[in-house]
């Protein structure tokens, strides 16, 4: 009795807190230590109580919990009692409340036991913003951010400066820098809407959808191999190129949605439609041999399901392929419902291609003109040799030609032939027509080498034209619970369904991919909404609003800030989703233009900046940092879109990977400068140089975010930067005739702000002894100013050049120059 009463004045202690509230405090310990056997699993539930329902967690007949009388309880019993073979959790199960835990449930309890449904499982209501009297805010964001700050006792910082403030949002809108120019043009422009015009410049800018594309081709797994041992090539590029198009075009979310997962069941479906539903055919391939078809298509299947959840409502099925989940309220008859609906594809799992059907041909303009050109000549060679036929080989119509010298030559298969019009006989009758063709006629050999050019130029060019893997329905298959997840134990027949505990479908009949995806942008799904704002969030803060940006069910963490959440997922849909105004939303706000020169104590007392109280400050992404580079040294190829690309790569990364079967070419010209986002991604083995990015095997929602010293292996030594650095050094020699001058230029151009007199010290004493250093060991200079495929120049001092590309590679690598 004695710990019972102890625990009951922690409690009290704890109370002063404030009322315990169910969600947030009661039912993450429920979910971590209580759920794995009184759940959602049916299969694992002991003793027939559930503590994931309010009526059976409530029940009035065997109570074990009785509101507002802890003492009496038999749940706060278990946790708090010193037998172990009665406590909860069981010893065996390796769970341990902790004191605090243990007050919270019995506070609760005395409380009265009030019930919350999970947070995220409810739709969203939007709250009033905060009315805050603070000159500081500058739309609803900050004011709920603002109110926690004073909750937690503190206040916001100032503006970032200028300099530190455009490069912030111009890489977060463009994944690039800022330029020299515009760095200028903004920190003289006096102007009160002077970063509005900045933010609208760069939402307008093509280089915004390439950004925003490199998260959404993360959470779609995209890669240009199918992944396994034989890794064959595929073509999706086409697919990223719409998702870049999709985005600059400001598509709204909900048709973003809706058209990659059923663009082939939209009405009188486009060509872009279509080809929008490769983010389903984006999965791995296996392409072994000894593999299984149908295990092979279940698994494709699995991935699809399991994407989608991931991707759009922020949930885990995996575990639900097996059994219920144990901690949502998910179903394995909700997953298999819903591989009932990707169930109707052509996909067999046969083949390892690339290019497994079905398939869409994305001719350019200037192809389809070409084969339309071809079809015309076919034509109209065919029907001269129609017509030539006819006299040369008289027939009665529909039946072979009457017997002649002329047939003598030919055999049996070539004679029926010839019942084929000319237009559609194969190149190889054609062939053997040309071939044992001994009339008198000397225009039909003639005839028959021109259709079978022009056949053989088609259908070159028909290979040439890019095939995308997509989605496509055909007849209906029976769909099974699979015991265990087995492709092979089948268990009770289901439906095409959505998850039951969610809101219904407003579909009337058999539930498609296309109900599927209205059902996911419904104004009635409770996550969908969340789920994306907070994914945007993310992008710019480095942590979304809910940290667990793949997990928003029970076992996932609860908002940093819930209204905030919820009035940014509501307004989002009142805006027709509207993905380019939800962007400046955030990047105009005065959270987001808040310093990020907070001091360490602050940095130490909320490392992930939880409660925003500073800008953001992080590592930039692999790619942004190849990307920056390039910009600098003005090296950047522009155009956007097309195939993937081969920059530079160190030799043998491929070898190892393939068994030295598939040599890495890499390009030359354009194609070593084109954006990150167009390299060719080996899933495999990814590109060496971008050290911290999803690998592309599964769905992956959380940036990857690492700073170790391997890194400087790459950006202190990879061909790309060092000749980044030459061509930048190469650029201000010929510019700049003084010393002082090429380095305040050098360091401005990489960090976007002027040196101080000490780091203008540190950097000349650096030159003069890279001077000297070259001078006596000229073979080293040579050697890396040969580093990379575009030219040195002659003209300049090749020692005072090598020396001056050390410098830009050192100013690179400045951490400034490395974190946003």
């Amino acid at each position: 009795m004695r710990y019972f009463l102890w625990i009951s004045c922690i409690s009290a202690s704890f109370s002063q807190g404030g009322e315990i509230r169910f969600a947030r405090d009661v039912l993450p310990i429920l979910s971590d230590n209580c759920f794995k056997c009184h759940g959602p699993d049916e299969a694992q539930r002991q003793v027939d109580l559930r503590l994931d329902v309010a009526e059976d967690a409530l029940r009035t007949d065997s109570p074990v919990i009785l509101p507002g009388n802890s003492s009496e309880s038999e749940l706060i019993l278990r946790v708090l009692t010193k037998d172990e073979d009665q406590r909860m959790p069981p010893i065996d199960s390796r769970l341990q409340l902790t004191e605090r835990q243990r007050a919270i449930l019995t506070q609760w309890v005395d409380e009265g036991a009030h019930w919350q449904e999970h947070w995220a499982f409810t739709p969203p209501v939007q709250p009033c913003p905060p009315v805050i009297d603070s000159t500081w805010t500058r739309n609803p964001i900050d004011s709920f951010v603002l109110q926690k700050m004073a909750e937690n006792g503190l206040s916001p910082l100032p503006e970032a400066e200028r300099f530190r403030l455009l490069r912030r949002v111009t890489f977060d809108l463009t994944g690039l820098p800022p330029t020299a120019d515009q760095i200028c043009e903004f920190v003289n422009d006096t102007e009160p809407n002077a970063y509005l015009r900045v933010v609208d410049r760069l939402l307008m800018s093509p280089e915004y959808g390439q950004r925003m594309a490199w998260d959404w081709l993360e959470v779609a797994r995209y890669a240009d191999t199918n992944g396994y041992q034989g890794d064959q090539t595929r073509t999706m590029w086409p697919w990223r190129d719409w998702v870049v198009n999709a985005y600059n075009n400001n598509m709204p979310f909900d048709q973003f949605t809706i058209q990659q997962l059923a663009g082939d069941l939209l009405p009188s479906a486009t060509a872009e439609q279509i080809v929008a539903t490769g983010f389903n055919r984006n999965h791995m391939i296996n392409g072994e041999g000894g593999r299984i078809a149908e295990e092979n298509r279940v698994e494709y299947i699995f991935d699809q399901i399991e994407t989608v959840a991931t991707a759009w409502l922020g949930l885990t099925l995996t575990c639900s392929r097996c059994h219920d989940h144990k901690y949502d309220p998910i179903r394995q008859e909700d997953y298999y419902g819903l591989f009932a609906i990707f169930n109707n594809t052509p996909v067999t799992g046969r083949g390892g291609s690339g290019q497994t059907e079905p398939t869409i041909a994305l001719a350019s303009a200037d192809q389809q003109l070409k084969i339309n050109q071809l079809l015309d000549e076919i034509e109209r060679i065919a029907e001269l040799l129609d017509a030539l036929e006819l006299e040369l080989f008289p027939r009665e119509t529909g039946k072979q030609p009457l017997e002649s010298t002329i047939l003598a030559s030919f055999d049996k298969p070539l004679i029926a032939g010839l019942e084929i019009p000319a237009q559609k006989r194969s190149l190889e009758m054609l062939n053997s027509l040309v071939k044992e063709y001994q009339g008198p006629d000397t225009t039909y050999r003639p005839l028959l080498k021109q259709l079978i050019a022009a056949k053989e130029i088609r259908d070159a060019l028909d290979k040439s034209i890019p095939r995308v893997m997509v989605m496509q329905e055909s007849a209906a298959r029976e769909t099974h619970i699979l015991i265990r997840g087995a492709y092979d134990n089948l268990g009770a027949s289901v439906q095409p369904s959505t998850i039951r505990f969610m809101h219904p479908s407003r579909h009337n009949g058999s539930m498609d991919r296309l109900a599927l995806a209205n059902w996911i942008v419904d104004a009635s799904n409770p996550l969908t909404s969340r789920v994306t704002v907070n994914r945007i969030w993310q992008m710019f803060f480095g942590i979304g609003l809910v940290s667990t940006a793949q997990d928003f069910g029970v076992q996932g963490q609860s908002p940093s800030h819930a209204e905030l959440l919820d009035w940014l997922a509501v307004d989002f849909q009142r805006s027709g989703w509207d993905v380019k105004r939800l962007v400046k939303q955030i990047v105009t706000s005065a959270t987001y233009r808040q310093s990020a020169d907070a001091g360490e104590a602050a940095y130490q007392s909320d490392p992930e900046n939880r409660l925003l109280a500073r800008g953001p400050r992080f590592r930039l992404p692999a790619w942004m940092i190849r990307d920056q580079a390039l910009a600098i040294s003005g090296l950047l190829s522009s155009p956007l879109g097309g195939p993937a690309v081969n920059p530079y790569q160190p030799e043998g990364i491929w070898a190892e990977a393939t068994f030295d079967k598939i040599k890495y070419e890499r390009d030359v010209g354009e194609g070593l400068y084109r954006r990150s986002i167009h390299t060719f991604w080996r899933r495999i083995v990814g590109p060496t140089l971008f050290f911290d990015a999803a690998k592309r095997q599964t769905c992956e929602v959380k940036p990857l975010r690492t700073n170790t010293p391997l890194h400087a292996l790459v950006t202190l030594n990879d061909d790309t930067f060092l000749e980044a650095a030459r061509i930048t050094a190469q650029r201000v020699l010929a510019s700049h005739a003084t010393q002082e001058e090429r380095i305040r230029t050098i360091f401005t151009s990489t960090t976007g702000r002027e040196p101080s007199l000490s780091e203008m010290k540190v950097l000349s004493k650096q030159l003069d002894q890279l001077e000297d250093s070259y001078r006596d060991d000229p073979k080293a200079a040579a050697e890396l100013l040969a580093i990379g495929d575009a030219p040195s120049d002659i003209n300049i001092n090749q020692i005072e050049l090598a020396a001056y590309t050390c410098i830009c590679n050192l100013a690179l690598n400045l951490d400034e120059v490395l974190s946003k």
